[in-house]
């Protein structure tokens, strides 16, 4: 079974809404975006130096990489996917997919 992720950087609407998008981000958004068949699990980062965006990582255990992130793009389209008014939109998040071609260890 093809594995893969998905590589998505972002930032809050506004600096002064950080706290907002951070709660947002793990407490609603990862749970939305896990609940997409074929997404299986969601980690976020923070820059150690604190410039730049905030990454998110999904983790994808399905056949059909492309086919799970089109399920997510419609889940965004159909507007059950709520906050998103928390996250800057220029430049728009812009999601990366990569699939595994390798690994090594567990």
């Amino acid at each position: 079974m093809p594995r893969g992720i998905m590589f998505v950087e972002t930032m809050p609407a506004s600096p002064d809404k950080e706290a907002e998008y951070h709660e947002w981000y793990n407490e609603t958004h990862l749970a939305q975006i896990v609940s997409v068949e074929g997404i299986v699990s969601a980690r976020r980062f923070a820059p150690t130096d604190g410039n730049g965006p905030f990454i998110a990582i999904y983790e994808l255990d399905c056949d059909d990489l492309d086919a799970a992130v089109g399920r997510l793009g419609e889940l965004g389209a159909s507007g059950e996917m709520i906050g998103l008014e928390n996250l800057a939109m220029d430049p728009k998040p812009i999601p990366r997919l990569y699939r595994e071609i390798g690994s090594y260890g567990t």
